[in-house]
């Protein structure tokens, strides 16, 4: 369980999108407002940001609460971007591999968070475990539910999958190995933004042109912001942003992607 939220913009202090406003994902992470499992997520936080003509992001990680970091402050209000993804966690278990487990997962240009939990891991996708190349596991960053699903992710993403139909295709297989599981994912490439609503709030602002936000929940109270329906997939750039289903947004069916819901 977590907050999270991703940004593509104009280049501005990290601080404008995540500490200034009222409802900041700073203060979600001990007062969010929409959050549907877990009330305080102060085990550890992240964020992953794209410097100008440098296509791999930067990361900043910590264990513990984002209130309680020194030198967040400091950091987020110097350091510009117009790329970002921010996540505030709630641990599914306590403790598991401290800043490892922190999101954003990182690989190459991508930048990557899991909003939920798979119940009963790892017993319950063992049977996915097979799928991956033993490279890949070895690997993995945490020993936790959510860099397993970014393993997921990540291997689609390497063996040519687009992004969209790389998360769908994730929550479904994970889903149908954990029903109850909850599998809000975001993405970015600085790029682009793709993320699925399954199990947890989810809400876009899309200034066309501009600036697009992906994120858990609002941060401030503008009334441009609009709900994503659950089990639904997003796909966002500058330019807008595109919902579809989650169970159409297969790789095999690239005419099944085009979306339900444009917004300009």
């Amino acid at each position: 369980m977590c907050r999270h939220l991703a940004c593509l913009g104009p280049e501005e202090p990290l601080g404008r999108l995540l500490v200034d406003p009222a409802h900041s994902l700073y203060r979600q992470s001990w007062a969010p407002r929409r959050q549907r499992y877990g009330t305080v997520n102060a085990d550890g936080f992240g964020v992953g940001w794209y410097a100008p003509e440098d296509p791999q992001p930067a990361r900043y990680r910590r264990a513990g609460p984002i209130w309680a970091d020194q030198s967040f402050a400091d950091l987020a209000r110097v350091v510009r971007a117009g790329a970002l993804l921010a996540a505030v966690r709630d641990a599914t278990l306590a403790g598991a591999d401290a800043e490892a487990a922190a999101a954003p997962f990182a690989a190459g240009r991508w930048l990557f968070s899991h909003n939920g939990a798979v119940p009963d891991w790892p017993r319950s996708v063992a049977p996915l475990a097979p799928l991956l190349p033993p490279a890949d596991l070895l690997a993995m960053e945490a020993r936790t539910d959510s860099a397993f699903v970014w393993a997921l992710v990540l291997h689609r993403l390497r063996s040519g999958t687009a992004p969209g139909p790389a998360l769908a295709e994730t929550v479904l297989q994970v889903a149908e190995a954990a029903p109850a599981a909850r599998l809000n994912l975001l993405l970015t490439d600085g790029s682009t933004i793709a993320a699925t609503a399954w199990g947890d709030s989810l809400f876009y602002l899309s200034e066309p042109g501009h600036r697009t936000v992906v994120a858990s929940e609002p941060y401030d109270d503008d009334p441009l912001w609009r709900e994503v329906p659950d089990r639904t997939l997003l796909l966002a750039s500058r330019a807008g942003v595109e919902l579809a289903p989650v169970e159409h947004a297969r790789a095999e069916d690239p005419a099944s992607v085009s979306p339900k819901e444009p917004c300009t």
